[in-house]
Order: C-alpha cells, then structure tokens, then sequence
C-alpha cells in the first residue's frame, strides 16, 4: 500500500506517521508514505497557494493549480497502481471501518489532499478528486489530522504491519461491535479485581465472554450500532437472547464489598434464599427445596462469624457461609481426591439476589471468599454443590476450582444427597 498526503504541513504529517507500528511498517518496506508540500508545486513566486473567494467572504481558499500540479507529480511517478484520489473534507461521507476496509482492499495506493484555510476551489475537487471523506460531524482547522486518521487505519489493515489478523478482525467496529474490555497487571487495583474468567486459563469460556461483552458494551454505549448488528451464528443469536433477559436487572456501578453479617440481615438472606429456591426448582435441582436453610442456621451461621452479606453502593447483593471447621463429610470424598492435606475453608449456603443475577455479582461473590480465605491466613477452598447445579458448576470452574469427586451431604434429609465436590488452591501473588 503506498499513501500520498498532500499537505502544507509535510514534516508534521510524516514526524507523526512514522513513527511506532506504522513508522516500523514502513522501514521494511511494507507500507509506503510520502508527504508532498502542496507549495512547490506553485506558479507564484510568492509561492502562494491561496487567495480571497470570489463573492466576499471570510478568509482565502486553496488555489486549484497548485493542488492539480501536486497531484500530477504524485501520479506521474505511480502509473499502473489502482488509486484513489480522496479530499479530506467535513462534507465527505463519515468515515468508518468498513470504509478502511475498503480502501485497504480495492487500491494499491491513495491520495489524500489536506485542504486549509476556507477550504480549496470546487473546480479542483470536480476535476480530480474520486471521494471526499470526513472524520464526523465537526470541523477542523486543516485536513492533516484527518489525513493521519485514513491512512494509520488503512495501513494497518495491510498485511506484515501488525503481528497477527486477530491483531484488528476482534477490535471495535471490526463486524458491528465495540471491542470487549483489556485488563493487565496487576489482578487487583483500587479494589477493582480482574474478571476471574480471564485468569482462569479456559479459552473456550474467555472467548464466549469477550463476544458477550462485545455485545453488552454496543448496546449501552452506541445504541445505533447495535439497533444495526444482525447476528450471523448460533451464538451471537443466544447471547442476544441472554441480554434480553437480563435487560431489566441491576448493573454493578462500583467495586462490591462484603461484611460479616449481622442478625438484622437474616430477614434479607431469606428473601434471597427463597428466590434461589424457586430458581432450583424450576431448573429441576433437588437442593433446598424444604425447609433449609432457615433462620435458625443463619443465626448459628452469624454466632460463629462465619457468614458474610456481599454490599453494593448499600444494597444487598448476597450472602456466602465460609466456615474453617473441619467438614467430616468431605473426609469421604470417592471417585477422586483432594489435592492436598492442608487446612482449608469451606464455602456453604452462598446465593445471589435475582435482581443482580447475570450482573457480574456471582464473580464478586467468588473474589470475595478468595480474599476472606486469605483474611484466614488459608490457600484452599472446598466448596459442594448438587450434581444438576449446572450453572453452579459453570461458576466455579470459570473462577479457578477443579472437580475433585464426590461426596454426600445429609443437611437434607429426604432430598437427593449426592454432592460434586471442588476445590481452589490460591496462588500467591507474584
């Protein structure tokens, strides 16, 4: 791909395009950029390039000869290419990816002419320019910025610019949607943990999540573009309807925090309990479907110090029971074993509120028994939940817990017993 700018200003358009992944591109040869002063080519000794509009007005306009002998030296050197000819112009056709795309993919070179002042002489652009591009709805002082936008967009579509296609085919605007969030070190900063399911190390379920916060970040961000996406696989159509369900439920605004819960808490805890276990039955998951757990157990919970209420900006989110008594029923674990002999936490009685299920919370809920394990001074979690609790299941192995086997939980009498049981050893951080 070679780019020609056309410009006033040549050293400061080529200082800037130069430089970094473009700037590297170009020393080997892979992209080609020249920046060609508009004022050589003048036929004025003064060399001028404007002059006042005819019919009054404010300020001067680019003259047509000098912009029509730049543009002839330019092509003079390139016959053969496939070229565009494109006026940087706030009139022009809004510019986006799909526009980059196309430019990158029909020509083997483009022309962009920076206008300045009051703009340039209609009968230059009737005459030689192929397109008229704008950046948006604004106006700027010359088309130089604009001019670095077209061609830092298009050259880094060619192939050999950056590493890999994956390098732009997943960023915003890419297919119809905006780029899903980036996180890097460290995990945790100001209280804001990275999302466990990108250290996890599943890709399967990290890839399904960036899709649907692609997804969620059109819809509250550019709604337009959204009202515009049609979905093309099986997936994306699922997701959207996931998002449809989960359009009338809180979003968590801030970090969530947790405390040890309190008894003027349990009325809360119970509504919370009974909502999960609606949610059970209905998904046919014989767990808490009698009378426990019920008040008395959360009391008793609370005396030990053992259970916490999940907050956010003074809401109750949910609630978790992290007990470090010995669990005598994990000690008859079959089908497999624990990893170690170490003291462990044992994760019981957790549950979202509806309102925020799908929000993220359940995550929180999982980063907050992580950070109360090490409040302990432990490294393992062991945690049961009913073989049928799929979403359960799902939750714990994106947060980092394996399956170790199984075990049975007598809590219940009359209901099934059987247990799946996982465990998560925390890593020290680095």
């Amino acid at each position: 791909m070679r780019i020609d700018i056309l410009t006033l200003f040549p050293d400061t358009v080529s200082a800037v395009l130069h430089e970094s992944i473009i700037g590297r591109a170009a020393k080997k040869g892979i992209v080609e950029i020249n920046c060609v002063q508009i004022r050589d080519f003048t036929e004025n000794k003064q060399k001028q390039v404007d002059d006042y509009p005819y019919g009054g007005g404010f300020g001067c306009v680019m003259m047509a000869q000098p912009l029509k002998s730049c543009l002839e030296h330019v092509t003079a050197q390139t016959e053969g290419l496939r070229r565009r000819v494109i006026y940087l112009s706030p009139q022009g056709r809004p510019y986006t990816q799909e526009t980059a795309k196309r430019l990158n993919r029909d020509y083997d070179q483009l022309i962009l002419v920076c206008g300045h002042y009051e703009g340039v002489d209609e009968r230059f652009i009737e005459a030689c320019v192929d397109e008229e591009i704008s950046l948006g709805d604004f106006v700027l002082t010359g088309g130089e910025i604009a001019a670095m936008a077209v061609a830092d967009s298009v050259c880094r579509l060619v192939p050999g610019v950056l590493a890999d296609e994956q390098c732009y085919t997943g960023e915003s605007h890419w297919d119809g949607l905006l780029e899903y969030p980036q996180y890097t070190r460290p995990e945790s900063w100001e209280g804001r943990a990275v999302p466990e399911i990108l250290i996890n190390g599943n890709h399967a379920h990290i890839e399904h999540w960036r899709r649907k916060q692609q997804l969620i970040r059109t819809r509250d961000k550019r709604p337009d573009m959204f009202a515009a996406f049609e979905p093309e696989s099986d997936e994306d159509r699922q997701l959207l309807r996931e998002l449809e369900k989960e359009k009338d439920r809180k979003k968590l605004t801030a970090p969530v925090t947790y405390r040890p819960a309190r008894n003027e808490d349990i009325p809360r805890i119970l509504e919370i309990v009974e909502d999960a276990r609606k949610s059970l039955a209905r998904h046919h998951v014989d767990q808490w479907q009698g009378p426990y757990p019920d008040a008395a157990r959360f009391e008793e919970d609370i005396r030990l110090g053992e259970c916490f209420v999940m907050e956010h900006m003074g809401d109750t989110v949910g609630f978790f029971v992290l007990s470090t008594a010995h669990q005598a029923n994990y000690d008859a674990i079959t089908d497999g074993k624990w990893s170690n002999d170490n003291p462990y936490c044992a994760l019981h009685r957790c549950a979202i509120a509806k309102e925020y299920r799908g929000s993220g919370a359940s995550q929180a809920l999982m980063r907050c028994t992580d950070e109360q394990t090490k409040a302990y001074g432990l490294k393992c979690i062991r945690v049961d939940t009913h073989r049928k609790n799929k979403s359960m299941q799902t939750l714990l192995r994106e947060s980092g817990y394996r399956y170790r086997g199984n075990i049975l939980v007598e809590a219940e009498p009359g209901h099934d017993p059987r247990r799946l049981a996982f465990e998560k050893v925390l890593k020290d951080k680095k």
